[in-house]
């Protein structure tokens, strides 16, 4: 394992990689869930559309199959600590939309095939990372912390600790999975205050424990069962090419494209960030491998019936735990594909669990504004406008977007135009369409 992953080197040792693989996976087994929840809606487990039938079971099989396949190749082909699963904005986007009757299940298929596509090409012809390079320090340094207060959104509003249903506004207090929440996100950091190893996935069982004992979670009635791989099979290789010829289909390919690409540079630098990977410019080095992988991930998702397969900012619970190498990554991936045969079981982990470890991770990402000078205002404007736009919008690609067209426009009117690299100009043109459509 030392030879393979290099363990030595990035100061880290087995047992460790291995417990921060398991809290990755402990952050993100949610989507095993909300993948189906996301695409035909409700309780339903089987819906027809356009004449194919499409069961939960299914969805929820080849979401597992595809993130513990690309995880893995995550693992042994970039040797970073990243996991990757169906992203949370494409498959509610296409979700919606399927729901709607605006695209068949094959025509959603069909444009996120062509998005992966087209990500992959920019991929392999190196121009992912040259967007990366020409985009300013402070924009860079402020993606992790924007990561940071995305992330505890997500908390706050998985747990009910907010309450975002009409505005923002306090959640119910009185609520036993609430005051469960706030207590399990005490224990944790009581845990990493006194340096306890694990002190996130400590948390996260003993909170699962006490849902169980509070009543408020239900023990399965089987804890493992064989795969129905029968169920998958309307999903494979499920495309409409024919819906692809619509304005409306150039719009969705369009957004799955552009939120895919901010949100995995996104999540990448602010967990490598996290994982002090990035150099002395806020870069990281062989980015182009991680963002291989993602583009990979993307087309082998739209043949296996999942939406844009990204990489997930949950990654960063692992990273807080320890982890360090690819190591991590094929841990969560092994229990991904583990989870094939215990889905019952791993499904119980409530919000009350996984929510506080989002919220207490987004607090330790949050930490890197310090290295932004507030004192120089064209330096702090276009990361303030990414911190609310993302926090505001609840989206990273939205914040991402609204900084960089932030620092352009402050930089243009305050004489610093031609400090301005051509190819920011350029990128500010697909970011405004982005706001007109997303």
């Amino acid at each position: 394992m030392d030879k393979l992953f290099k363990l030595q080197a990035h100061k880290t040792n087995v047992r460790r990689e291995i417990l921060a693989g398991l809290t990755t996976f402990m952050t993100m087994a949610y989507v095993l869930a909300v993948q189906p929840s996301a695409i035909i809606g409700g309780e339903a487990t089987l819906v027809d559309i356009a004449g194919v039938t499409i069961s939960r079971e299914g969805l929820m099989l080849t979401c597992a199959l595809i993130t513990s396949l690309i995880t893995m190749v995550m693992a042994f082909y970039t040797n970073m600590p990243f996991a990757l699963s169906t992203g949370m904005g494409s498959n509610f986007l296409l979700g919606f939309a399927i729901q709607g009757g605006q695209l068949s299940f094959g025509g959603a298929m069909a444009i996120i095939l062509i998005s992966g596509i087209i990500f992959l090409v920019l991929s392999l012809l190196g121009i992912r990372d040259v967007i990366v390079k020409m985009i300013p320090t402070n924009i860079k340094i402020a993606i992790s912390a924007t990561i940071g207060f995305f992330i505890a959104y997500l908390g706050f509003k998985n747990t009910g600790i907010a309450d975002f249903s009409k505005g923002i506004a306090m959640g119910d207090f009185t609520s036993p999975a609430v005051l469960l929440s706030v207590a399990t996100l005490i224990l944790i950091a009581i845990l990493h205050a006194n340096k306890v190893p694990g002190a996130i996935l400590i948390g996260m069982v003993a909170s699962t424990v006490a849902s169980i004992i509070m009543g408020l979670t239900a023990l399965p009635t089987r804890f493992a069962s064989l795969p129905n791989f029968s169920a998958v099979k309307p999903l494979l290789f499920n495309f409409n090419f024919k819906e692809l010829i619509s304005g409306s289909a150039i719009v969705f390919i369009f957004v799955c494209f552009f939120s895919d690409f901010f949100s995995t540079l996104g999540t990448v630098l602010g967990v490598a960030g996290k994982a002090g990977m990035l150099d002395e410019n806020g870069d990281l080095p062989n980015i182009q491998k991680p963002f291989l992988v993602d583009a990979i991930g993307t087309v082998l998702g739209a043949f296996s019936g999942n939406t844009t397969v990204t990489t997930y900012v949950e990654s960063s619970a692992g990273v807080e735990a320890g982890g360090r190498t690819g190591l991590t990554s094929l841990t969560t991936a092994i229990m991904f594909l583990i989870s094939l045969f215990f889905a019952p079981l791993f499904l119980i982990v409530p919000a009350a669990a996984t929510g506080p470890a989002l919220i207490f991770v987004g607090i330790s990402m949050i930490s890197g504004l310090q290295n932004i000078d507030f004192s120089e205002f064209d330096d702090a404007f276009g990361p303030v406008m990414m911190l609310l736009f993302g926090i505001f919008h609840g989206s990273i690609a939205s914040g991402i977007s609204a900084g960089i067209l932030a620092h352009v426009c402050i930089e243009v009117f305050t004489g610093k135009a031609k400090e301005v690299p051509v190819g920011l100009y350029i990128l500010c043109v697909p970011l405004m369409i982005y706001f007109i459509f997303a």
